[in-house]
């Protein structure tokens, strides 16, 4: 019987053992896409406790407490942070066999060097243990990410955002590269458009200028974008149901954007082809830099609305949607390939069932100039555990090229959940590692302990060029 969460956990034969400590392992971390606060980092924040760092904005947590039947009040409510924790301790045990259980205890391992397993027979040490260790310079925000050897960061900004704070961090001086994204979803969202308005306000107020027209607010939002690039920024992200891509014209949308401005209601055509005309000139921008584009497609969010009322938004009330994905996309891709404009572009889907469609549709925009310059993302969201994994894996492996994937990233708010980079490594390790052993790929180390640390890490350095 294996030892639970021992060196080789989740590595099933000797073979991907090998691959997995003599290549995965020290492999740096580039984690181009998480929803991190640039502030934490910026004043090197030291945690107070571990319920800080740890269960704060933790969506993943929350759902799971809520499951186990844990109020409010010891979730996002005004318990106290040790109460907080507590209820935690509680419920981790029960979840065996979702990715928590696995998580959880390789934070407490690989940052804390805590071996017990999470319980409430266990929960006041752990939590004096870690608690004392959080006090200390080696446990500030910069010192969590040196341990998890993270060379780059990618963090999540909407286009109104000053970058201050990335400013400030940028004139550390520290080796810590942490770069803006450029992420204008609230720009484009036309289903409220009451905020879109508020928004617009805020962007006039930026650029002290009015904005009456389209082409007035293309003018602001792309001042906005070469400002993010004048702050290093070289990567954008949309978080949407699915890709927009209505016929439209720009005389249609000029009249469309008055009505918004106008207060005035508009119908469900208008609003898909202001948002398909918007993601349209969000991608010209993104190709005329140079940029990496990237589309998270799939997720019904906020199903909840009693709760959402009261806690907002990512507060755990989201869901895998169903959503018809493949026909816009590529109508949207080819439209931008039709005019030699398509960016260096990564999609994400939610919805499992679509995983053979986008290893599918990657292919079709393939053109040689990058090597795999339209990517299909590691598992995202609810994926993002060992059977998203795998079948990520197995279907670009199948469909595409696994050898050119830019590999995994963490999407997370926590500085605590960078050993998920090593689970996707341990996971990847062993399907390579199996496959020697069954015969079906050469036993050759040399060639896939290379493939293994490209993915790991090589070609998210040169796809990205950070």
């Amino acid at each position: 019987m294996k030892k639970f969460l021992d060196q080789n956990f989740l590595l099933q034969t000797e073979t991907a053992q090998s691959l997995y400590h003599e290549y995965a392992k020290q492999m740096p971390i580039i984690d181009y896409h998480n929803h991190l606060i640039p502030e934490q980092i910026a004043t090197d924040k030291n945690f107070d406790n571990i319920t800080q760092v740890w269960l704060y904005g933790d969506h993943y947590k929350w759902r799971a407490m809520r499951t186990f039947g844990i109020d409010e009040y010891f979730i996002t409510g005004a318990a106290s942070d040790w109460e907080k924790f507590e209820k935690w301790a509680e419920t981790v045990p029960y979840t065996l066999r979702n990715p928590l259980y696995h998580w959880t205890h390789l934070e407490l391992q690989r940052y804390f060097d805590v071996h017990e397993l999470l319980s409430p027979a266990t929960a006041k040490k752990i939590w004096e243990e870690c608690n004392a260790k959080l006090q200390t310079k080696e446990y500030s925000v910069l010192g969590l990410l040196r341990k998890m050897n993270v060379k780059t960061l990618c963090t999540t900004d909407d286009p109104l955002d000053n970058l201050a704070f990335h400013q400030q961090i940028k004139a550390s001086g520290t080796d810590l590269v942490v770069l803006p994204a450029f992420r204008p979803d609230k720009a484009m969202n036309a289903d409220d458009t009451t905020a879109l308005n508020e928004y617009i306000d805020k962007l006039s107020q930026i650029i002290e200028a009015p904005i009456y027209t389209y082409q007035e607010y293309l003018a602001a939002l792309k001042s906005r974008h070469d400002f993010f690039v004048e702050n290093g920024a070289s990567v954008s992200d949309h978080g949407l149901e699915q890709v927009y891509a209505e016929d439209y014209t720009e005389a249609e949308v000029e009249r469309i954007f008055l009505k918004i401005r106008e207060g005035k209601e508009i119908t469900l055509e208008e609003n898909l082809k202001f948002k398909s005309a918007m993601l349209f000139t969000f991608a010209l921008w993104d190709y005329e830099r140079g940029w990496v584009q990237q589309y998270h497609l799939g997720a019904l969010r906020n199903n909840n609305n009693r709760l959402l009322s009261s806690l907002g938004p990512d507060t755990g009330f989201d869901s895998i949607g169903d959503f018809s994905q493949g026909k816009q996309l590529a109508k949207f891709l080819n439209k931008l390939d039709s005019e030699n404009k398509l960016a260096k572009t990564i999609l994400y889907n939610l919805n499992p069932a679509d995983n053979e469609l986008m290893a599918t549709m990657i292919g079709n925009y393939q053109d040689g100039t990058v090597a795999g310059k339209v990517q299909w993302g590691s598992g995202w969201w609810f994926l993002d555990q060992k059977d998203g994994m795998i079948k990520q894996i197995n279907a670009l492996s199948n469909m595409g090229l696994l050898s050119q994937f830019v590999g995994m990233l963490t999407d997370s708010r926590s500085f605590l959940s960078f050993p998920r980079h090593e689970y996707f490594r341990r996971i990847l390790c062993d399907l390579f590692g199996t496959d020697i052993e069954n015969g079906e790929i050469p036993n050759d180390k040399e060639l896939v302990g290379k493939i293994i640390q490209d993915i790991c890490y090589n070609n998210a350095k040169a796809y990205f060029s950070f």
